[in-house]
C-alpha cells in the first residue's frame, strides 16, 4: 500500500530515501472507525494530530439551532491540525463521513519530524499553507459562487486532490459523500443539492455510479465551475 502523506509531500519537498522511511514508519500504527463518528468534539482538548490513511473525515460547527456546517473535507494524506496540541481546546469538531483508517500521533512525533528532518518539516508547512488556501477558496464559493457553480468546484478540487493520492483516476473517484453531507458543506437544503444535481447530470457534466462520480469531460466542468487548481500548489515539486 503507498503511504498517501508521503504521496502528499512530495509536492511540497523533495523528500529522501530516509524521509520515505521515517513517514512510512508512521502508518504502521493505524486504528479503523467507523462512518459518523466523531473524533474530537468542539471545546475538548487537543491530544493528538490525526493522519487520514483512508476515508472522509470532516471538520464542522453546530449552529444554535441544531444545524451543521460542515468547513473542511480531509482525505487521505492529510493531517488534521498539525500544531493543535499548541490550542487548549478545539473551536470546531471532526467526524468521520465515510470508514477510516486514520493514525494518531503525539505531538512528540510532529516535533521529531519538524526538528529532525527538514525536507519534511518544509513540506508540512507547504501542506498548512495549502490548508488555509483551500478554506480561502471555500470562502469565496460561499460568498460569491451560485450553488452549482459551488458544487462543480468543490468536484474538481476533490479530484485533483485525491489525484494527488492516487485515489482518483484521470477523470473519477469514488465519492461515498451523502446528498446532507454536501447540503451542509454548501450551505443549502439537501432539496436544492439534488436539483443541482439532476441538472448537472442532465448537462452532461457529472455522472454517477456505484458510488463512484465520473466527470465525462474535466475541462468542460472546470471551465464551467471557473476553477484555477493554482490554490493547490501541486506544481512546486
Amino acid at each position: 500500500m503507498s503511504n498517501p502523506l508521503t504521496l502528499k509531500l512530495e509536492h511540497g519537498s523533495k523528500l529522501t530515501p530516509g524521509d520515505r522511511q521515517r513517514l512510512d514508519a508512521l502508518i504502521q500504527t493505524s486504528c479503523r472507525i467507523e462512518a459518523g463518528q466523531d473524533l474530537i468534539r468542539e471545546n475538548d482538548p487537543p491530544e493528538h494530530v490525526r493522519l487520514i490513511l483512508e476515508g472522509f473525515v470532516c471538520r464542522y460547527k453546530i449552529l444554535e439551532d441544531g444545524r451543521r456546517s460542515i468547513i473542511a473535507y480531509l482525505v487521505p494524506g492529510d493531517i488534521c491540525d498539525l500544531h493543535v496540541a499548541i490550542l487548549r481546546r478545539m473551536d470546531h469538531a471532526m467526524a468521520t463521513l465515510t470508514p477510516c483508517t486514520i493514525v494518531f500521533m503525539a505531538p512528540d512525533v510532529i516535533a521529531d519530524l519538524t526538528t529532525n528532518y527538514p525536507r519534511i518539516a518544509h513540506a508540512l508547512w507547504w501542506s498548512t499553507l495549502v490548508d488555509a488556501a483551500i478554506l480561502r477558496e471555500w470562502l469565496v464559493s460561499l460568498g460569491q459562487r451560485p450553488a452549482d457553480q459551488r458544487l462543480a468546484h468543490l468536484f474538481c478540487e476533490l479530484l485533483l486532490r485525491l489525484q494527488t493520492v492516487r485515489i482518483a483516476d484521470e477523470n473519477s473517484y469514488p465519492l461515498p459523500l451523502t446528498q446532507e453531507a454536501l447540503a451542509d458543506t454548501l450551505g443549502i437544503s439537501t432539496v436544492h443539492v439534488n436539483r443541482v444535481l439532476q441538472q448537472m447530470r442532465e448537462d452532461g457534466l457529472v455522472v454517477f455510479r456505484d458510488h463512484r462520480l465520473i466527470i465525462p469531460d474535466v475541462e468542460q466542468l472546470k471551465e464551467f465551475a471557473g476553477f484555477d487548481s493554482n490554490y493547490l500548489h501541486l506544481d512546486g515539486m
